[in-house]
């Protein structure tokens, strides 16, 4: 039963805290989670602690089952999530000293959108029995791009109708989002979805999983559900797209909460789990990358911040409302409350790295690594920081993961040219980071020719740690770069909400301003590389313009064929 006694769940204007108050933070990311312990009064990281997911992404097999999943499904697992929760939440509380009655809060975020079919109590369909053999019961991880054809088809329709929230998502709408996750459940799965009673993100989920009552955040419904001036798209358009679909805004409809709210108060099935006190100040739940913004003091007007991880979120505030092609969301309030947020993104950065080191360097790199006693990619960086731009002859497009932003097309994939029987792994490997800050070079591009100006721009993630793709970033964007101090920004931010929340401080910019915390030091451009590159991001934009803009149609037609092959040699559903 939720704890709460805050009708409204906004935050208590006063409240007597303990001596040294610590709020904890939560983060749920692609492959793990990771709690932090942060010290209210200055941001101060008393501890951190990671938990693995066992099932990690599920892409081929259903676990425990013998069914194939069909090409470009990416799953989760929900217990992991809540195994998150049992470990290292109570190994943070312990590594940091500080006792359960020091914390004044807890607060989450989310990959998005991740998200899940549950009953109306919040069970997700995958742990009823008998649904655990149905893929469309298991929650969609934010990279399952399976759903491109009913993209395509809300899309379609939405420009043929003019719909008038389209022009808030850039023109199109991803097949990331809610909308196109849904009606491909519907499709593929009709029994799955008449069960569904919430279709909900698990950035709200597990909300609800800690404070016993569903909450919806603002963010999430705004960027991921289509949610514009205080209405979802109409049942007419939705029974337009398909007669059974007219009924799931019922599935998702519910009050809104803003950012930095109090979403209710911790169970005591989620104290036992958390080792943190009954009735604790739960946060309303947030995207990882918009929450990052108050742990990066990005949130100001024109103040970019660019999340590199395993993807690449863009997120910022700005007081001018405008339609900005390729962006993934315009939401009132989506990052901080009374502010418009924009969010962009591409769908691979370290993944890319990853693929390429885990793949492709031949054996003597790895001997030289361990020899030296460092790490591939630090190998591959270094071999490749000496040589002068351009001297390896390649251009990249990063889009092994398909396009989020500008062109917002996941059917897309990955384009090398130049290569010779001289290039080096090294080579290749700058071309791909090359790429990457080309991609982030066009939304930024994107945002200023918009009229939205982007006055500074802060980057955090793991890309932090290495250092040369930092200044290919700097020298691509020929702009100084700040850096988000933590390692685990988005853990951070959440904490800083949960300060929030509790009412240790009075609004999130406030917060931010007392617990973020950004590195003294930029890391600046080279006039000379930065001149460089400008030729090289020219041929980057001939390609991008040429294989994502109508030039032709061969990527989509690799990738269709690929799919088709896929699907005719075993999974359990042909091509759709």
């Amino acid at each position: 039963m939720d704890q709460d006694v805050n009708a409204n769940n906004s935050p208590p204007a006063e409240r007597k805290l303990p001596r040294d108050a610590v709020a904890v933070g939560v983060d749920f990311g692609t492959l793990s989670g990771r709690a932090v312990v942060v010290r209210v009064s200055d941001g101060a990281e008393l501890a951190c602690a990671a938990h693995t997911y066992r099932h990690g992404v599920i892409t081929d097999r259903l676990p425990g089952t013998d069914i194939d999943l069909e090409p470009e499904t990416a799953l989760q697992s929900p217990e992991d999530y809540r195994e998150v929760l049992r470990t290292a939440v109570p190994e943070a509380l312990r590594a940091s000293g500080a006792s359960p009655e020091q914390v004044v809060g807890i607060g989450t975020d989310f990959t998005a959108c991740t998200v899940l079919p549950v009953t109306a109590d919040g069970t997700p369909l995958c742990e009823l029995p008998g649904q655990a053999r149905r893929p469309h019961a298991w929650p969609k991880l934010w990279r399952h791009h399976a759903a491109q054809p009913e993209a395509d088809e809300i899309n379609a329709l939405a420009a043929e109708r003019g719909e008038k929230w389209l022009a808030r998502y850039g023109g199109r709408v991803s097949s990331e989002w809610q909308f196109a996750k849904a009606l491909q459940v519907l499709r593929d799965d009709p029994e799955v979805y008449r069960r569904t009673d919430r279709w909900i993100e698990a950035a709200d989920w597990i909300v609800w999983q800690l404070c016993g009552r569903e909450t919806r955040n603002v963010a999430t419904a705004g960027y991921k559900g289509l949610h514009q001036d205080g209405a979802w798209p109409s049942e007419d358009f939705l029974a337009a797209l398909d007669p059974g679909f007219s009924d799931f805004v019922r599935k998702i409809d519910h009050p809104l909460s803003q950012l930095g709210e109090r979403a209710g108060g911790l169970t005591a099935e989620a104290a036992a789990w958390t080792g943190l006190p009954e009735g604790l100040p739960v946060a309303v739940g947030n995207i990882d990358a918009h929450v990052t913004a108050a742990a990066a003091r990005t949130t100001g007007p024109g103040r970019m911040l660019a999340i590199m991880g395993t993807s690449t979120c863009h997120v910022m505030n700005s007081d001018v409302r405008a339609e900005v092609p390729g962006m993934c969301g315009l939401v009132l309030g989506g990052i901080t409350p009374g502010a418009w947020g924009y969010e962009a993104g591409q769908s691979g950065v370290g993944d890319i790295f990853g693929w390429f080191a885990d793949n492709y360097v031949p054996p003597a790199y790895h001997d030289e690594a361990r020899a030296q006693g460092t790490g591939l990619h630090e190998l591959l960086s270094a071999k490749a920081a000496v040589a002068p731009v351009g001297a390896h002859g390649l251009v990249a497009l990063d889009w092994h993961s398909g396009n989020r932003s500008v062109l917002v097309d996941h059917d897309l994939s990955g384009v090398l040219a130049g290569m010779t029987l001289a290039t080096r792994p090294e080579e290749v490997y700058r071309a791909l980071v090359e790429a990457t800050a080309f991609g982030t070079r066009t939304v930024v591009e994107a945002f200023s020719a918009s009229g939205v100006p982007v006055r500074d721009l802060t980057v955090g993630g793991g890309m932090v740690r290495n250092p040369f793709v930092l200044q290919v970033y700097a020298d691509v964007l020929n702009r100084p770069l700040r850096v988000v101090a933590s390692e685990h920004g988005c853990a951070v931010g959440a904490a800083v909400h949960a300060a929030v929340a509790a009412g240790a401080h009075p609004d999130i910019h406030t917060a931010s301003a007392a617990m973020g915390r950004v590195r003294e030091e930029t890391v600046d451009p080279d006039p000379v590389r930065a001149a460089a590159y400008e030729e090289l991001y020219a041929l980057y934009r001939e390609l991008h313009d040429h294989f994502g803009r109508g030039g032709s149609r061969s990527l989509h037609r690799l990738r269709a064929l690929r799919n088709a092959a896929l699907a005719g040699g075993g999974t359990e559903k042909g091509d759709r």
